[in-house]
C-alpha cells in the first residue's frame, strides 16, 4: 500500500507548474454539442473548420460568432487542419453582444484534448495503480511525466531509492511508477518510482530469503562502499562484503577490489533472517594459502619478506599474498635496545627473515630477524673472558650501576659495590658521568643470560688488605672532613676517597637527636679511630674522645 506520510508530504509540497494547472482546469458545466443554447466557459463543444490561415483556424461553434483557434495547437505530428473537419474545442472566452452584433469568441483545440485525456485517465486509473509513462521534462521539485497524454508529477525524492545526482537524466525516457495521490478538484496526479522499486524488491527479498543459504555463491552489484566494507545488492536484499573477506591479501581500502555498480560474485557466508542481515565473502572462492603454509614455510626456513605494517610492539612482514608473520620487537636485534620497531624498518621494506613458530589454526606466523646473523653473545665468552681489560663508554646510569657500552650493542653492569673500594658509592653519579669513557676489569660473563659484570676498583689493589690496618689503628688521632650526614651519624673522609663513621653517640658527651646541629657538610673535624674492621671494610670514629685516655 501507499505510504500515507508520504502523501501528507507531498501535499505540502510543490505543486505542478502553473500551466499544468491551468491545462487541466475544470471543463465547467457547460453543455457538450453545437447549438445556439447556452454555452458556458470551459465547456468542451464540437465545432466545424470554415477556414484556415497561417495564424488562426476559423471554426463554428454553433454561436451568432465563430471562434478562433491559433494554428500553431496542431501538433507536426498530426495531419494539418481541413475545412469541413470537426474537431473538439474548449471554449475559453466569448463576449456577450447585441442582437446585432456578434461576440468575439477564444477556443482551445489543445486544452480540449487534455481534458478528454484527463477523463480517460480517470476512467482506467486509480491510486496504488502501476502506470507507464515518458518522463517529458524537468520542472521544480521533480519531473513531468506524460502518461495517455496526461501530465502527472513525479518529485524528485520518488524517483530513485537513493536520489540521482541529476534527475534531468531521467528525461526522454520510458518509467514504471506507482500512482500515489489523485486530486481530482485540482487535476493533479502525483506517482512514485522509488514506491514501486520499493514494493518489487520487498517482493524479491521475501523470494530471495526463501531460497538464500549458506555456501551458495551468488551474483550481485555493489550499491555502495564504506571504509569497512562495500554493501552488495543480491536482487531484492543488501549483503555486507567486509573488507577482511574481499582477499587473503591485506588491503587498504575497499575500493581497491571493488567499484559502484560493478557486478561481483560472492559467497554467503553468514544469514541473520530475524535482522535480515547477510555477510557475504569474495576471497572464500579460492583456497586459503594458508592450507600449505607448513609446507612452504617450515619452521627455520629462511625467506624474504616485505614489511607490510610497523606497530609498537613488532612489525608485519607479507610472505605472499594473503600469508604475513609478525617479526616481535625482541626478535629484531642481538644486540641494539630497540625502543620501536619504526627504528630498524618501515613499511615496503624488503627484509630477510626466519620462520620461528607456526600457530595454523590462528594463522600465525612468528619470525625473526635477528636469527639471519650470528649471535654475537656466543663469542663474548671468548673475547671476554673473566680478568680481561675492557674500555667502554658510560651509556646509562640507574640506582643500583653503570652501563658500559664495551662493543656495538654489548653493555656490561659496573655495579656500585665495584666503583670503589674505599668510598661508600650510594649512586654511580657519584663516580662517573654518562658518555664518559672508562677502563674496567671483566669480573664474569653469563652468557645465557646475556651479562657481563665489570669491575672498576679491581683496576688497582685492595687498599684493605694492604696499608689501611696499618695506617689507621684504633687510638689514633685522625684528621677528616665531614663528606655525608645521615640520621644515625656521620661520614668523615679522611683520605683517597676513604670514609670513616662517626656514630651520633660518638659526636658528644650530651646526647644529640640531630647531628646538623653540631656539624656541617665541608666541616674540617679531628676523630679518634675505635676501630677497623677488614672484613667490613668499615672504620669507626669518635669525636667525644678525642684526648681522653683509653
Amino acid at each position: 500500500m501507499v505510504n500515507r506520510n508520504l502523501i501528507r508530504e507531498l501535499e505540502t509540497g510543490d505543486d505542478l507548474e502553473q500551466e499544468l494547472e491551468l491545462a487541466l482546469a475544470g471543463a465547467g458545466d457547460g453543455e457538450y454539442g453545437a447549438g445556439t443554447a447556452t454555452l458556458s466557459v470551459n465547456a468542451v463543444l464540437e465545432g466545424k473548420i470554415l477556414r484556415v490561415d497561417d495564424e488562426f483556424v476559423l471554426v463554428d461553434v454553433g454561436y451568432k460568432s465563430e471562434g478562433h483557434i491559433p494554428r500553431n495547437e496542431w501538433d507536426e505530428s498530426e495531419p494539418p487542419p481541413q475545412i469541413g473537419d470537426v474537431v473538439k474545442v474548449l471554449l475559453e472566452e466569448f463576449e456577450e453582444g447585441q442582437e446585432e452584433q456578434r461576440g468575439l469568441i477564444t477556443l482551445s483545440k489543445r486544452k480540449a484534448r487534455r481534458i478528454e485525456d484527463w477523463i480517460r485517465v480517470m476512467e482506467s486509473v486509480k491510486e496504488n495503480d502501476v502506470v507507464t509513462g515518458f518522463v517529458t521534462r524537468k520542472i521544480k521539485g521533480g519531473l513531468l511525466v506524460d502518461i495517455s497524454g496526461v501530465n502527472v508529477f513525479l518529485p524528485a525524492s520518488q524517483v530513485d531509492i537513493r536520489r540521482p545526482a541529476d534527475i534531468g537524466d531521467y528525461c526522454g525516457r520510458a518509467i514504471q511508477c506507482l500512482v500515489l495521490k489523485i486530486d481530482e478538484a485540482r487535476r493533479n496526479i502525483v506517482v512514485s518510482r522509488r514506491a514501486l522499486i520499493e514494493q518489487e524488491r520487498a517482493e524479491r527479498k521475501k523470494q530471495l530469503m526463501e531460497t538464500l543459504e549458506v555456501g551458495q555463491v551468488r551474483r550481485g552489484v555493489v550499491k555502495n562502499i564504506a571504509d569497512f566494507g562495500a554493501f552488495v545488492d543480491l536482487g531484492g536484499i543488501d549483503g555486507l562484503l567486509h573488507i577482511t573477506d574481499m582477499s587473503w591479501a591485506r588491503i587498504g581500502h575497499p575500493s581497491e577490489m571493488v567499484q559502484i555498480d560493478q557486478e561481483v560474485e560472492v559467497q554467503v557466508l553468514h544469514i541473520d533472517r530475524d535482522r535480515e542481515k547477510i555477510a557475504l565473502g569474495m576471497k572464500q572462492r579460492t583456497a586459503s594459502p594458508w592450507i600449505k603454509v607448513a609446507e612452504k614455510y617450515p619452521v627455520g626456513t629462511v625467506c624474504k619478506g616485505t614489511v607490510v605494517n610497523v606497530m609498537s610492539y613488532g612489525a608485519f612482514v607479507k610472505l605472499e599474498d594473503g600469508v604475513e608473520g609478525l617479526v616481535h620487537i625482541s626478535e629484531m636485534s642481538w644486540t641494539k635496545r630497540v625502543s620501536h620497531p619504526s627504528e630498524l624498518v618501515k613499511p615496503g621494506d624488503e627484509v630477510e627473515v626466519v620462520v620461528l613458530a607456526i600457530n595454523k589454526e590462528k594463522q600465525e606466523i612468528s619470525l625473526g630477524m635477528k636469527q639471519t646473523q650470528q649471535n654475537p653473545w656466543e663469542k663474548v665468552a671468548a673475547d671476554y673472558p673473566p680478568g680481561a681489560i675492557v674500555k667502554g663508554v658510560v651509556r646509562n646510569l640507574t640506582n643500583y650501576g653503570a652501563f658500559v657500552e664495551i662493543n656495538d650493542g654489548i653493555d656490561g653492569l659496573l655495579h656500585v659495590t665495584d666503583m670503589s673500594w674505599t668510598r661508600k658509592v650510594t649512586h654511580p653519579s657519584e663516580m662517573l658521568d654518562k658518555g664518559t669513557e672508562v677502563e674496567c676489569k671483566v669480573l664474569s660473563v653469563d652468557q645465557q643470560r646475556r651479562r657481563i659484570a665489570l669491575g672498576l676498583k679491581q683496576m688497582s689493589d685492595d687498599p684493605w688488605t694492604g696499608d689501611i690496618p696499618g695506617r689507621y689503628k684504633p687510638g689514633d688521632v685522625v684528621n677528616g672532613t665531614i663528606t655525608k650526614i645521615t640520621n644515625f651519624g656521620v661520614f668523615v673522609g679522611l683520605e683517597d676517597g676513604l670514609e670513616g663513621l662517626l656514630h651520633i653517640s660518638e659526636l658528644s658527651d650530651d646526647k644529640v637527636e640531630n647531628a646538623e646541629e653540631l656539624v656541617k657538610v665541608g666541616d674540617p673535624i679531628e676523630v679518634k679511630v675505635l676501630r677497623v674492621d677488614t672484613d667490613e671494610r668499615k672504620i669507626g670514629l669518635s669525636k667525644k674522645r678525642v684526648g681522653a685516655d683509653e
